[in-house]
């Protein structure tokens, strides 16, 4: 029995095919910005829809070809957030077969914690799991080992929400990165409220598209390498650096760094901001970058079920 899961996120649309003991046969992500001006309109814009639609029925097609069995494809933040999100459901089911599950940013989390702890050994936990979407950030706290997590919180930081609130200027202008910077920290004093054993949390996991690019630039990987991104530790004197190059580069010039894929120039300045000021504001020297993440977590469910 072959499974699927996919995630409609609000920058990236991934798919992750696995046979029944949860072995990857095939991993796919489309950058589809299905949630482009949601912040600002409150709604998913026509051609957003319309470009995750259509990768919606590649994947189907890879689907097919799989012979997959059971699916589960869930929407985040940028459906979360839209009026319209209905629009969205009804296309997606007509081209999938299932309409997607609208997921709580806590639910959300602890389907990434878990898919994202299965491979790491307890005895070096507590881990903080930092999810940096385009719309949201989920941190989740635990000791994994398959236990569940101490906490879940979501906040409204994510690579695209807080490009399109306030880094309008080509490179960024330094108070806009200044101003950037302040607003994460302001919700990181918010998690710790919420979640005291952050605080506590021994190792950081660096989860999706940021992270990972984060690291890819770091290494100067001329193409996508997981063996080379997953489990990656990513020191944030590195992150620092990698922050500081891409965000005083402007577009033209920063998407020829390697590692860099095109369709995430705009956004990563944003992304590391908060990846930055995550690792300052809780004192880590060192980020895990982990390719294990929500879609891991939708997998083992589905084969357990």
């Amino acid at each position: 029995m072959n499974v699927a899961a996919i995630d409609c996120g609000t920058n990236s649309t991934r798919l992750l095919v696995a046979d029944d003991r949860c072995h990857p046969l095939e991993r796919l992500m489309r950058i589809t910005r299905l949630g482009q001006g949601v912040d600002a309109t409150g709604r998913l814009a026509p051609e957003a829809i319309d470009r995750t639609v259509a990768v919606l029925g590649e994947y189907r097609g890879v689907m097919d070809r799989l012979h997959v069995d059971r699916m589960r494809m869930t929407a985040t933040s940028a459906a979360r957030d839209a009026e319209n999100r209905d629009d969205f459901f009804t296309a997606a089911r007509r081209v999938i077969g299932i309409e997607p599950e609208l997921l709580a940013g806590d639910a959300e989390g602890r389907l990434a914690f878990r898919g994202a702890t299965a491979e790491l050994d307890p005895a070096t936990g507590p881990f903080l799991v930092v999810d940096i979407g385009g719309g949201s950030t989920e941190f989740t706290v635990g000791r994994g080992g398959g236990t569940d997590p101490d906490g879940v919180l979501s906040v409204d930081i994510g690579c695209v929400r807080v490009t399109e609130k306030f880094l309008t200027s080509d490179p960024p202008a330094p108070e806009e990165l200044s101003q950037t910077v302040s607003v994460v920290r302001d919700h990181l004093e918010d998690v710790v409220r919420e979640l005291p054993a952050t605080k506590d949390a021994a190792r950081l996991v660096g989860l999706a598209g940021t992270v990972t690019t984060v690291a890819a630039v770091e290494q100067g990987l001329p193409e996508y390498d997981r063996d080379r991104i997953h489990h990656f530790a990513l020191t944030r004197e590195a992150a620092e650096d990698v922050f500081r190059t891409l965000a005083t580069e402007p577009a033209a010039q920063r998407r020829h760094n390697p590692g860099l894929e095109p369709e995430r120039v705009d956004v990563i300045v944003g992304g590391a901001a908060i990846l930055v000021a995550i690792m300052r504001f809780f004192e880590f020297d060192e980020c895990l970058v982990s390719e294990a993440d929500i879609l891991d977590g939708l997998v083992m469910w589905i084969a357990a079920d």
